[in-house]
């Protein structure tokens, strides 16, 4: 009988890389796989190149093909997702069947939890789009138009997908500059439209600079095809926090439509009759002189009544 025995870091490499991979309260940003098929075109594989660049911080590509089959066997991706700590994936083949392909994933306790399957229609390089780009690690700013993606459950579950993919680093603030680089998702007619724009500020003669989008590429026109969603109680599961991550709710505090604080008090009834007053020097005098007016009068009436 062997036992399983765990295995101590010998160097502080080693440790360090334990850590990473240890479960926090906080997760790291999300690490991404991109993977060639055993059979690929020029218009996937470029396309694959490309979308790397816009995640290139926290991806990983595979250079060598990979003969994978992910609707049809799991068990290789999750093993690569294992290796690599790698919590989103994108695949990419061309056959017969299914031309120009590509497949979105993400990965929950290294087991698949969502696959996408989308088939390129019509891919338009960097290389074809004029002027300047947007430098690799930009945070990009994500726009979605469309009913689609709030009528239907598998272009919602594809929304929340695609927000995974280039959300980028979770910040606090924004700056105006730092607002570089837009990713417009539409979809229309059956069809996903991705294009990507470069932000320019131009003077308006104002504080307030006037906007204008360069589109940059790449841009792509995709049509969903294959779809392997998670069930509802697996996907509720994935999004639950420690309860020590959750901000704890304050009691008898909130928020109006403007942002205002609002607060209830809760006070003990009161008795008005104790209620102490401000004392007043005007009002000390007017008490004497109806008290000395109280006296003459109960004087007289005393005089009164002896005669």
């Amino acid at each position: 009988m062997v036992l399983q025995r765990i295995v101590k870091p010998k160097t502080q490499q080693g440790k360090r890389f334990l850590e990473k991979r240890e479960p926090k309260l906080v997760e790291n940003d999300k690490q991404a796989m991109f993977i060639k098929g055993g059979n690929t075109s020029s218009v996937v594989s470029q396309a694959l190149k490309e979308l790397y660049v816009l995640k290139k911080q926290n991806s990983v590509t595979y250079k060598r093909k990979n003969i994978l089959r992910p609707f049809e066997d799991e068990t290789p991706l999750e093993f690569f997702a294992k290796k690599t700590d790698a919590s989103l994936f994108m695949f990419g083949s061309h056959n017969k069947k299914r031309p120009n392909n590509l497949v979105l994933g993400r990965f929950f306790d290294f087991h698949i939890l969502d696959m996408i399957e989308l088939g390129i229609d019509k891919f338009v390089s960097q290389a074809e789009f004029p002027g300047g780009k947007c430098p690799e690690g930009t945070k990009p700013c994500l726009m979605f138009a469309g009913e689609t993606f709030e009528q239907d459950v598998e272009y919602q579950r594809l929304k929340n997908l695609l927000i995974d993919y280039f959300r980028g680093p979770v910040v606090s603030q924004v700056r105006l500059a730092g607002l570089e680089h837009v990713i417009m998702v539409t979809a229309t007619e059956g069809k996903i439209l991705i294009r990507n724009y470069r932000v320019l500020l131009k003077k308006s003669g104002s504080r307030t600079p006037r906007i204008e989008l360069e589109e940059i590429g790449p841009s792509l026109d995709l049509t969903l095809r294959r779809v392997k969603l998670a069930s509802d109680d697996l996907y509720k599961r994935s999004l639950k926090q420690p309860k020590t991550v959750k901000p704890r709710k304050k009691k008898n505090v909130s928020h109006d439509a403007f942002g205002s604080k609002l607060g209830n008090i809760h006070m003990q009834k009161q008795s008005l009759d104790k209620l102490q007053t401000r004392k007043m020097k005007g009002l000390k005098a007017q008490k004497r002189k109806s008290q000395s007016e109280a006296r003459q009068s109960s004087a007289k009436r005393s005089k009164g009544v002896d005669t």
